[in-house]
């Protein structure tokens, strides 16, 4: 049910706080947001037989639910030390996917022209959101740890508490992933059988 709450472009945070929707924590909400429906898109679009890629894909979209949780919350906030952080072993577990699906896959010669089976089309649609998220999340905390003078008058809280550090490997994370997402999309084509689209400009 709507309670009209963000009638008049207003929203809150996880923790409590009221701000624009145009707040660069919701913008990068609402990225991973996006990224994660279109992985659903890849996820839909694969070939059959290929559940341990859905899985992975699966496993992804998890994580993104999780980072948007991080950011959604600001720093030193009740509700931030309640979230459970965002664990390297999922910044290792791609950086060993990106190893597999490079070692089976033939050598890049050229740039790629996105395209070829749908489920890789989508896949490299997906990777230009990724790279649009991974900039909103730098913009959060342009300083590197500074508070936030983008948000606007109303924020309720004090001075600079929607600011503040990007939770510890988010910004790590979502720079391996726009790389998994361009070998997930060459995995695509592979195992469909169809090759790369070269460019040749």
């Amino acid at each position: 049910m709507s309670t009209h709450g963000g009638d008049k472009g207003m929203t809150s945070l996880l923790s409590g706080e009221r701000v624009p929707k145009t707040h660069p924590r919701v913008e990068a909400c609402g990225d991973l947001d996006e990224l994660a429906s279109f992985l659903g898109v890849v996820a839909a679009a694969l070939p059959a037989r290929q559940d341990g890629l859905r899985g992975e894909i699966q496993a992804v979209q998890a994580d993104l639910l999780k980072i948007g949780a991080l950011l959604a919350a600001a720093p030193g906030s009740p509700a931030f030390a309640m979230l459970p952080p965002l664990g390297k072993e999922r910044i290792e577990a791609l950086e060993h996917s990106i190893e597999n699906m490079e070692g089976s896959l033939p050598r890049l010669q050229t740039f790629l022209i996105p395209g070829g089976h749908p489920s890789a089309a989508w896949a490299h649609v997906a990777r230009t959101v990724c790279r649009r998220a991974e900039r909103r999340v730098a913009a959060i905390d342009p300083a590197g740890g500074g508070a936030d003078t983008t948000r606007g008058p109303d924020v309720t809280g004090g001075p600079g508490v929607t600011g503040g550090p990007v939770p510890d490997g988010v910004l790590a994370y979502l720079n391996r992933l726009s790389t998994w997402l361009f070998d997930l999309a060459r995995l695509c084509n592979s195992v469909s059988g169809i090759d790369d689209l070269p460019w040749k400009g």
